[in-house]
């Protein structure tokens, strides 16, 4: 099959847009759209990357609500990254709302507020003694991406904790 036969039909223009769209997911997981962009700057025609989606969809290759639950946990775990980062970034990479909120719903207020006071004694090891260092630790917690409310409540946990211990 010459090059020009090969671009005309349709089966092979799919073969081709999924062995792009797998070698693509060989380095991690990727989003439905990160595939559609990636296959859109290898100019794909809609209408084959359409069909490319569906099945690495059907074969399980995307997912995007198994990649928002698995992106949440470890940016949690890994990271101690807070809930409205990781909404941020999964938005950025093209997951769907619904799937954001079900990722960040899967860990409750009290768990995350223990997470972030585990970040505070990981990182400052000592409890804030002044203003100043009550700002530094909320610095700390909002640029992990744990909303200002909470990361007052994770300093204030964390005093207590230290006095306590004390």
């Amino acid at each position: 099959m010459t090059g020009r036969e090969r671009a005309l039909d349709p089966e092979a223009r799919l073969q081709d847009a999924l062995d792009a769209a797998y070698r693509h997911l060989g380095h991690r997981d990727r989003t439905v759209a990160e595939i559609r962009r990636h296959l859109e700057r290898r100019r794909v025609e809609p209408d084959t990357i359409d069909a490319a989606v569906q099945a690495l969809a059907d074969a399980g290759y995307l997912d995007d609500a198994g990649y928002a639950r698995r992106f949440a946990q470890d940016r949690r775990n890994l990271d101690s990254w807070g809930a409205d980062r990781i909404a941020r970034k999964l938005a950025v990479v093209g997951v769907a709302q619904e799937h954001i909120d079900a990722a960040i719903a899967e860990q409750d207020g009290t768990g995350e507020l223990s997470a972030a006071v585990a970040l505070l004694e990981r990182r400052m090891r000592v409890a804030p003694a002044d203003d100043r260092d009550r700002n530094r630790a909320l610095g700390l917690l909002v640029r992990r991406g744990y909303a200002l409310e909470l990361a007052h409540d994770a300093v204030r946990a964390f005093e207590r904790g230290a006095r306590e211990a004390a």
